[in-house]
């Protein structure tokens, strides 16, 4: 099974739209190997955005992921990355279909309610940046006889 990580952004806190990321993610059937809530250090964002650093939007994107709270998710499933990505829309809510979470309650691309790792490479290191080992649960869903073949 695929790992991937997810974030609820400041933006999606502030909106109480965590319990609607997870709830989506759960009823997709991707299971959830570690759940944490926490305004994130300067040192652990210019990590996550690493790609960025020389940007004209590097300085305001760590200005807003430190800004407040956010969530931080690792959740497991069969291509667990693309299906999240999926369901996270485009990163312009704009452009964003219906029924994504960006198309459903996004309207700016600078606040776009939430970060899905976009490659299995990506997810391993935002979730190493974010999470040790002994935070990530391994754990047998009820359910997962009625998920996969």
């Amino acid at each position: 099974m695929q790992l991937s990580y997810v974030m609820v952004k400041p933006d999606g806190v502030q909106r109480n739209l965590v319990g609607e990321v997870i709830s989506r993610m759960e009823k997709r059937g991707l299971k959830i190997l570690a759940l944490k809530m926490y305004t994130i250090p300067e040192e652990t964002a210019r990590a996550h955005y690493a790609e960025h650093e020389g940007k004209p939007f590097f300085q305001s994107l760590l200005d807003f992921i430190t800004s407040g709270p956010s969530v931080s998710i690792v959740v497991q499933g069969k291509n667990a990355v693309s299906v999240i990505r999926t369901m996270v829309g485009a990163t312009n809510p704009s452009e964003a279909a219906a029924g994504t979470i960006r198309g459903e309650f996004g309207l700016d691309t600078g606040r776009n309610i939430v970060h899905a790792s976009d490659s299995t490479e990506s997810a391993n290191r935002e979730i190493s940046i974010h999470f040790s080992e002994s935070e990530i649960s391994q754990y047998l869903r009820i359910d997962e006889q009625w998920l996969y073949e």
